[in-house]
């Protein structure tokens, strides 16, 4: 029931955020200009910054785990290779390709993380390094697959508008520069820090409010197969395929923690900055955010339920 009771506190607000953004837009207080306006903010400044504090806060040096920074990547890559090979295979309407595909894989790994395991451990554990692990391919990938499936294009880009389009997202290069910073012998001055801060923190409640705001329940109702199959993938199918070969591989407590966060927590609220800012429609994108916010109080909790029965944590 604790475990419950947290998740339905970390998560539940953030599904009210979502629908006081769609009251307010109803209302005229959020106009379609707002949110336009709001998406391209977060999508070039907000975000990166967001991004740059949370990768340069990762001490790599003194942290680093190879083993478990490996497996958040290989578990990340394989699961997006296979999600975006099965969106291709089964689903109708390919310009949903891209949305799909990023809303079935794309964790909210740096909100909840942290959250999450301070809450049951009292500190930040394992979290920085499966964002890590995870994180710059999760929005490498978001790039590229947003790129070649996006409705807008036509044909097949080219390796050099490919590269460029990786090379000048502002959301890689704010992951880039964090890792860079993290490197580096220095800290940046704490006026400067508090500033960046304040900048990144109305990242999610801006995503929030726009995501609610521009929220078209017709549209919605279309694509509900869709978005109920890239909800199951986010909170229960991926998590069900890598949890026990992580527990094969002999990982516990934090490490679990941190990987459930990576595989089951809901689809990230950036997910709809980027695919609105990258050609797609984002109906899809902003119900599955929806539906797995609210799908994983309960799934997050099941999870934990599950490994702590099995005396893994």
């Amino acid at each position: 029931m604790q475990n419950l009771i947290f998740s339905l506190n970390a998560t539940l607000p953030v599904f009210l955020v979502m629908v006081a953004g769609y009251a307010l837009g109803q209302w005229g207080f959020l106009p379609p200009e707002f949110c336009r306006a709001s998406d391209k903010l977060t999508f070039k400044i907000t975000l990166p910054i967001m991004l740059f504090l949370d990768m340069g806060s990762v001490d790599i040096l003194h942290d680093f785990q190879p083993k478990f920074v490996l497996f958040c990547f290989g578990a990340t890559f394989i699961g997006i290779l296979v999600v975006w090979a099965g969106a291709k295979r089964f689903l109708k309407d390919k310009s949903l390709v891209g949305e799909f595909v990023q809303a079935g894989y794309r964790s909210s790994a740096a909100v909840l993380g942290v959250a999450f395991i301070q809450n049951i451990y009292g500190n930040a554990g394992m979290a920085p390094l499966m964002i890590l692990g995870s994180v710059p391919l999760f929005n490498i990938f978001a790039v590229l697959i947003l790129m070649l499936e996006s409705p807008q294009q036509r044909g097949i880009p080219t390796p050099k508008q490919l590269l460029r389009g990786v090379a000048t997202n502002p959301i890689l290069l704010g992951i880039v520069s964090g890792t860079v910073y993290a490197l580096l012998p220095f800290t940046l001055p704490a006026v400067l820090t508090k500033t960046l801060n304040n900048i990144a923190s109305v990242t999610t409640p801006l995503a929030l409010l726009s995501i609610g705001a521009s929220f078209e329940g017709a549209k919605a109702i279309k694509k509900l197969g869709p978005t109920l199959a890239a909800a199951f993938i986010k909170t229960v199918g991926l998590a069900a395929v890598f949890l026990p070969c992580a527990v094969a591989l002999g990982f516990r407590n934090e490490e679990l923690i941190a990987l459930l966060i990576m595989l089951g927590s809901p689809t990230t609220p950036s997910a709809y900055v980027m695919s609105k800012n990258m050609g797609h429609e984002g109906v899809l994108t902003s119900s599955c955010i929806a539906l797995t916010t609210l799908l994983s109080a309960l799934t997050l909790t099941g999870w934990i339920f599950l490994l702590r029965s099995g005396g893994y944590l």
